[in-house]
């Protein structure tokens, strides 16, 4: 029995009762503790036998070893499970972070000055006429421009 149940007491502690429940029967429960707080409790699930004591003897340490051995896959497969989850996990908020920055660069103008520079100046020069709009109402022509006084109305 101390054979079968050795691999579950290189990490945890293991408690185990024995309980008489009527003349010809024994009740044996395995109780692991958690090893650390954040462990999942399926870790802890005790297990409970019920028989007579010469079943128990005869088949109490297959029993345990088969748990012993569940209880190792399952401790396995959970870590495997966190650590997929945890990837997933830091792969999405790499991707999210990822979308957000191409979002950002495709909203920003192009930081080009000098093309900026050329597109808007001839534009502002261009389309103010006497009126100072830019481009909503026709400009004078340049005869009238410079052939009306400065200051004063003319008629």
């Amino acid at each position: 029995m101390f054979v079968e149940i050795m691999p579950l007491l290189a990490g945890r502690t293991v408690l185990i009762t024995v309980a008489k429940v009527d003349d010809h029967t024994l009740r044996v429960n395995v109780i692991p503790t958690q090893a650390k707080a954040d462990e999942n409790p399926a870790l802890a699930t005790p297990l409970t036998y019920t028989g007579p004591p010469e079943e128990l003897d005869a088949e109490l340490g297959k029993h345990l070893a088969g748990y012993v051995q569940t209880h190792q896959q399952t401790a396995s497969t959970l870590a495997e499970a966190k650590a997929t989850l945890e990837a997933a996990a830091k792969a999405a908020q790499e991707e999210a972070k990822r979308k957000a920055e191409e979002r950002k660069k495709a909203t920003q103008p192009p930081p080009d000055k000098g093309t900026l520079a050329t597109t808007v100046e001839p534009a502002s020069t261009s389309s103010l006429g006497s009126t100072g709009t830019l481009g909503l109402f026709p400009t004078a022509s340049p005869e009238l421009i410079s052939t009306q006084p400065k200051g004063g109305l003319a008629l």
